[in-house]
């Protein structure tokens, strides 16, 4: 009995792989050979490339373009500084409170 060895790729590699598909015609079996991956993880690389080309940023996992990736860096950005200012609101309406029963 064979075992496949299971091989990881970078979100470079993955953009890289996703290029030749999209840009230079090359086809998912062409791929596949040059790769090693499987073809279910070729078509789900070209399918976020063209995705990500069209503006779409992928939810729950990781952008392979770089427009998309500094996208997902600024709204998690947003969503701390969101998470913050709740924070920071609630604590101001603790210490007003606080305040307004010492007096």
């Amino acid at each position: 009995m064979t075992r496949k060895v299971r091989v990881t790729f970078t979100a470079e590699q993955k953009l890289e792989y996703a290029k030749l598909m999209v840009n230079e015609s090359y086809t998912n079996k062409q791929i596949q050979d040059i790769s090693g991956a499987g073809p279910t993880a070729i078509s789900r690389w070209k399918k976020q490339y063209l995705a990500e080309v069209d503006g779409h940023t992928p939810q729950g996992k990781k952008a392979s373009t770089p427009e998309q990736q500094k996208i997902q860096d600024l709204e998690k950005q947003l969503w701390r500084a969101k998470r913050d200012n709740e924070i920071l609101k609630k604590a101001a309406a603790f210490l007003a409170r606080e305040n307004s029963s010492l007096n």
